[in-house]
């Protein structure tokens, strides 16, 4: 069976049908690039066709081109990748330009055959771009949205869709599709220009015939092959062309702080393209997309949010076993965290018990529900009838005899050992024999608390993150005597609620944590020491990281960093780190003084009466005298880089991390660590380990043993290695 078929109509209008088999979402592999080739010939060539509708059989259009194919490409070209991604990009732009002019004669234009793409859903990535090679787009009314979101993975539209885009509406007015990667519901994307029609979905291609058999010559002309042709909004030389690049230039370094190839390249490609024809253009936007597939970190990014994440939700790491799909979910604890889990377990279909001390705290935590529901219909991402629905699903009560017929239980009480014991012991008794037991920890060891346990080996932790209905990664750990039952529940029950997992072995702080507590110690550190707190932060971000580490701690609360903090002290005894001590200086006299974080509308930075933030707070310079040198920004960012990658590289020496992918698409997506790099370790790959050793090596001069590089780190620097090349062999897997 192919992707595509082609049939004519007693109309004489060829039906090119997109249908990828036993694959959910249509995508594009090189081979189905052929056959549209073909099918454009086959239409060209047959006098009796008088035009052609480009459609899906699958609710939805197209899900963009298969990145397996993009990240291939580099290999396949042997001593001169760059040549290989160039031809294969040029040979698409020679398609879809094929569809375009197909046999319009090149003088008159004049003769050509119309083609309308039919969008019954979804569309995105190469589906749009060749839905932009057609001559008119007609889309069905529903749910499904149209982009070109390529930047949000490391690329941009690097077939055709950069260029003519941009050409069909203007730099300015292109920029939320191709800069910011937006998907657009079908009102939506046809006010900005990216369809023509939007029809119900049973008149959709009926609508689409109709317009192939009425087009006119003068129908079928793109803008830009037409005489006279000027680009909305003007060229780059055109006074208000000048400003609307100077404009878009400062938006794209504020936005990436200069760490995104892709957004600069597209931009480049755009203010090229604008200056010279279109077959010209779109071999300068071919160039650039060469460019950005060499880059590395376009490299990485594809391979950890696109090929790993993707391995990681369909099983990578799964035991082989039957399936453990949840059908009935018991979770202990209604407050944040535990409504949270109902809500995203309710909304995949699941049943909830939500058990709280007594009724008024459970149907809190059910109220906490419907809040996240109605912002859900205010903002039309559900309906009135669907979110009643959804509450149905929730039984919230004090009664832990409501528990007997769970599969799975969430517990998400306080973050103390012994009312997790005691809520273990009490829901054991009620639970079936068979049911998997997983407690909602971000820094208790799990094998502890399986000590409370009958069953610890079906006693599993799953760490969320705040808050659950936004947040896409969810860490499962596995303590000394789980079994892989366990996993595999835990596993099935991340992928119902359509989360990212990854599945660590039990350690202090596990994996997550291990990594973003020293992020925000170093960064706490160094105002202690006297360095500039907007220094701190600004340096963190032209790292790429999200948040600065200042700001982290404000968003994850000061007073739950004193817990931490006393905690980690009474477990660590004599070898509780020095260095923690200095952070544990500034974050003390911030809880002291009632700065706990946003939450109290004061902490690092101050806040207005809506709780946004209006500025570091003074105090932190009043308190910890800025010192006279400041350091450079080059030596801020090494520090508050390392302190995250090598306990990346340690959690990986020691065996907590069980996979490298894990490590990578983990970091991205549980704390937001530099997504251009690909996460940490990709990030070690793309430096070397050599000279993450040598920068390691000044740091543990100037800052102390935490610095030190770690074994493993040096091992791979020895052998000139890399961790991809000596961990990443899953990758083909």
């Amino acid at each position: 069976m192919t992707d595509f078929t082609y049939e004519v109509d007693k109309d004489g209008i060829a039906v090119v049908t997109w249908d990828c088999k036993g694959k959910s979402m249509n995508v594009l592999t090189r081979e189905a690039y052929a056959l549209i080739d073909g099918f454009a010939d086959q239409m060209i060539a047959d006098d009796k066709v008088k035009g052609m509708v480009i459609t899906s059989a699958k609710k939805d259009f197209a899900g963009g081109m298969d990145l397996n194919v993009l990240a291939g490409l580099r290999q396949e070209g042997g001593d001169n990748p760059a040549e290989a991604i160039f031809n294969f990009t040029m040979g698409g732009h020679k398609i879809l330009r094929k569809i375009e002019r197909n046999s319009m004669d090149p003088k008159t234009n004049k003769g050509g055959k119309p083609v309308v793409c039919a969008i019954p859903g979804t569309c995105a990535g190469i589906g749009t771009e060749i839905a932009l090679a057609c001559h008119h787009r007609i889309m069905a009314e529903g749910k499904g949205k149209i982009g070109l979101p390529e930047i949000l993975v490391g690329i941009f539209p690097g077939g055709g869709g950069t260029t003519r885009f941009s050409r069909m509406v203007g730099a300015m007015n292109a920029s939320p599709v191709l800069l910011e990667g937006k998907m657009l519901v079908p009102a939506k994307a046809k006010s900005a220009g990216l369809i023509d029609d939007v029809v119900p979905a049973d008149e959709l291609l009926s609508k689409a015939k109709e317009w192939v058999l009425n087009a006119t010559d003068a129908d079928i002309i793109k803008p830009w092959d037409a005489k006279g042709y000027k680009m909305p909004g003007g060229t780059p030389y055109h006074p208000a062309g000048f400003m609307t690049f100077v404009g878009a230039s400062a938006m794209v370094h504020g936005k990436t702080q200069g760490v995104y190839p892709a957004a600069k390249a597209m931009l480049s490609a755009i203010y090229e393209g604008a200056l010279v024809p279109f077959d010209d253009a779109i071999r300068i936007e071919a160039r650039w997309f060469t460019n950005i597939i060499m880059n590395p970190s376009s490299s990485a990014m594809i391979r950890s949010l696109f090929i790993n994440k993707q391995a990681l939700e369909k099983g990578a790491v799964r035991p082989d076993l039957p399936d453990e799909s949840v059908k009935k979910v018991g979770i202990l604890g209604a407050g944040m965290m535990g409504a949270g889990i109902a809500y995203v377990s309710a909304m995949a279909g699941i049943e909830v018990v939500l058990v709280d001390r007594d009724q008024e705290a459970a149907d809190k935590g059910k109220s906490h529900v419907e809040d996240i529901l109605t912002e859900g219909v205010k903002r039309k991402k559900t309906t009135e009838e669907k979110k009643t629905a959804i509450l149905g699903m929730v039984n919230a009560t004090p009664d832990y005899d409501q528990l007997k017929g769970c599969d799975l239980i969430v517990e998400a009480v306080f973050e103390d050992p012994k009312i997790k014991a005691e809520v273990t012991q009490k829901t054991e008794a009620v639970i079936p024999k068979d049911a998997i037991f997983a407690t909602n920890t971000s820094t208790l060891p799990i094998t502890d608390l399986a000590k409370a346990s009958k069953r610890p080996e079906q006693f599993i932790g799953i760490h969320f993150f705040s808050p659950v209905h936004k947040m896409m990664l969810v860490e499962i750990i596995k303590g000394k005597k789980t079994g892989d039952r366990a996993v595999a529940k835990a596993l099935d029950f991340v992928r119902q609620i359509r989360k990212t997992p990854i599945v660590v072995n039990d350690a202090r702080f596990f994996y997550a944590n291990r990594c973003i507590i020293p992020y925000i110690n170093e960064g706490v550190m160094m105002v202690a020491e006297g360095v500039e707190p907007a220094l701190i932060e600004n340096a963190a971000k032209q790292l790429g990281m999200p948040l600065g580490p200042l700001q982290l701690n404000d968003e994850t609360s000061i007073d739950l960093g004193v817990k931490i903090a006393k905690a980690t002290k009474q477990a660590m005894g004599n070898a509780y780190p020095k260095s923690a001590a200095v952070a544990d200086e500034v974050l003390f006299k911030l809880f002291d003084e009632g700065r706990l974080g946003r939450k109290s509308k004061s902490g690092y930075y101050d806040y207005d009466d809506k709780g946004k933030r209006t500025g570091l707070w003074p105090g932190l310079r009043d308190n910890w005298k800025p010192m006279e040198d400041q350091p450079e920004v080059t030596e801020v960012q090494h520090r508050l880089a390392m302190a995250q990658v090598l306990e990346a590289v340690k959690a990986l020496e020691e065996g907590v991390l069980l996979d490298i992918r894990e490590g990578d698409v983990g970091a991205i997506l549980g704390w937001g660590f530099m997504p251009w790099s690909g996460g940490p370790l990709s990030w070690l790959d793309m430096i070397s380990a050599q000279k993450a050793v040598d920068i390691c090596n000044d740091l543990e001069a100037t800052h102390g043993e935490r610095f030190k590089a770690p074994k493993l780190l040096k091992d791979i620097a020895a052998k000139g290695d890399s961790f991809y090349a000596r961990f990443g062999q899953k990758d083909a897997a």
